[in-house]
């Protein structure tokens, strides 16, 4: 276990992202959130899907953290890993791991750019 506490105000959306509903995507969201279930957005680049979601984040007074994925990244990344230092090893949290302490959402953009050994 990591012992740096982090302070989940330093991902909060401070002020209301401008945000147009094209749809029901927003009570949709909604009835997930509160049924506790994952969502994943899917549409092409510059389609609003990282907007949405910072709206979301900021609507529900959620902490959120962004996690831009690529081919190059590991589950490690994601999760966290073991660190050497002076002691001898301690414990880091990846983003998905900070997300789940803090109670935040986490955002995989580009999740479809990561390896697919990472995202399973």
């Amino acid at each position: 276990m990591t012992d740096i506490t982090v302070d989940p105000n330093q991902y909060r959306i401070k002020e209301e992202p401008y945000y147009e509903a094209v749809g029901d995507e927003i009570s949709l969201y909604e009835a997930a959130y509160s049924a506790r279930m994952p969502m994943m957005l899917k549409g092409p680049t510059g389609c609003g899907k990282s907007r949405f979601v910072e709206h979301i984040a900021w609507k529900l007074n959620r902490p959120l953290i962004t996690v831009a994925c690529n081919e190059d990244m590991t589950a490690s990344d994601l999760v966290g890993r073991f660190l050497l230092d002076k002691d001898g090893t301690k414990w880091q949290d990846g983003p998905l791991a900070t997300a789940a302490r803090i109670g935040a959402i986490c955002y995989l953009d580009e999740v479809v750019e990561a390896r697919q050994d990472t995202t399973v």
